[in-house]
C-alpha cells in the first residue's frame, strides 16, 4: 500500500494537466526520541500554555493566532481565514521553466518529495511529461502551497514517477563571503597536490548510501538495552583532539603508507569457478 499522501492537486504543462499526489521521501520515525519526565516520579510530562500577563493557564480551545503590529498589539487571526486565503498554486503545481540540473545550486535545495499520478484517467498526461523531461535531461520549475506558504518546486524524472524538490527562496541563503572572507589566498605546491591527489584517487568509490550508518544511534541503543537490562554503563570512549601536521609534506607521505598497508591486509576477491 501508497504510503499517504501529503498534497494532491494537479500539475499542469501549458494545457496538459493531470492530477498528482505528493508523498514524503524522508522519515524520522526511526530515529531515537526521548519523553521529558518527572524526575522524582518517572511520569510524563505535560506543557501548559500561560498567559503572559495574567500567568494563568490558557485551555486549548482558547489558543489562537496572531499576527503582531506593535509592542504587545495583535491582530487574531482564526484557521478559517487561512483556509479561505487560496491561490492558484494551492491546488495546482504550473510549470513556469525548465532548466539543466546542472544549474541549480545545491544550496537552494530544501525538501524532497516523491511525485505520482493519482487517477488512472491522467497517467497517460502523466508519462507523457515526466519522458519528455527524461529526453532533454531537463528539470521543471514550478510553485506549491505547503503548509500556508508558497514554494518553488523543481521536478525531475525519478523511476516511474517524479521527484519533487522545494527550493529555498535566495533571501534565504547567506552570502558566504561572511563565512570565507578571513580565509588566506593560498597556493598549494605540486607535489602536496600530487600526494593529496594520490590520497584521494585511494579511496574513490562509488555513492553507495547503504553503508551509511548512524554510529552514534547505534551506541545510544546499545546503552539504552543494556541500562533496560540492569547492567553496568559501557566506558566512555576517549576522544583525542588529532594531532596537527607539522611537516605537511611527510603526513601525507605517511597517510599514504597507511593506505597501503591497509590494502594489503584486505582479504582479495575469491575467485570464480570456470
Amino acid at each position: 500500500m501508497s504510503p499517504r499522501s501529503y498534497w494532491k492537486g494537479y500539475l499542469k504543462l501549458a494545457l496538459v494537466s493531470c492530477p498528482i499526489a505528493l508523498h514524503a521521501a524522508c522519515s524520522s520515525s526511526q530515529r531515537v526520541s526521548f519523553r521529558q519526565i518527572n524526575r522524582k516520579t518517572g511520569n510524563r510530562l505535560r506543557q501548559q500554555l500561560i498567559d503572559e500577563e495574567t500567568r494563568e493557564p490558557v485551555e486549548g480551545y482558547d489558543k489562537a493566532r496572531g499576527y503582531e503590529i506593535g509592542k504587545g498589539q495583535f491582530i487574531l487571526v482564526e484557521d478559517e481565514e487561512l483556509e479561505a486565503i487560496e491561490i492558484e498554486t494551492t491546488r495546482t503545481i504550473d510549470i513556469d521553466s525548465f532548466v539543466p540540473r546542472s544549474e541549480i545550486d545545491r544550496r537552494f535545495l530544501d525538501a524532497p518529495y516523491y511525485i505520482t499520478p493519482n487517477d488512472p484517467a491522467g497517467q497517460d498526461a502523466f508519462a507523457v511529461i515526466r519522458e519528455a523531461m527524461r529526453s532533454k535531461a531537463v528539470v521543471a520549475l514550478g510553485r506549491v502551497v505547503l503548509a500556508k506558504r508558497e514554494r518553488v518546486i523543481a521536478l525531475e524524472p525519478y523511476d516511474k514517477g517524479l521527484l519533487g524538490t522545494t527550493l529555498r527562496y535566495q533571501h534565504e541563503l547567506r552570502d558566504p563571503k561572511d563565512c570565507f572572507a578571513d580565509i588566506p589566498d593560498l597556493t598549494s605546491a605540486p607535489e602536496l597536490l600530487r600526494l593529496a591527489e594520490h590520497i584521494l584517487d585511494g579511496k574513490l568509490q562509488p555513492f553507495d548510501p547503504s553503508a551509511f550508518r548512524d554510529r552514534y544511534e547505534e551506541t545510544l541503543m546499545a546503552h539504552l538495552k543494556a541500562k533496560q537490562a540492569g547492567m553496568p554503563p559501557q566506558p566512555k570512549q576517549s576522544w583525542a583532539v588529532p594531532r596537527r601536521a607539522i611537516n605537511l609534506m611527510e603526513a601525507l607521505r605517511r597517510s599514504i603508507a597507511e593506505d597501503n598497508k591497509a590494502e594489503a591486509r584486505r582479504p582479495a576477491p575469491a575467485r570464480k569457478r570456470a
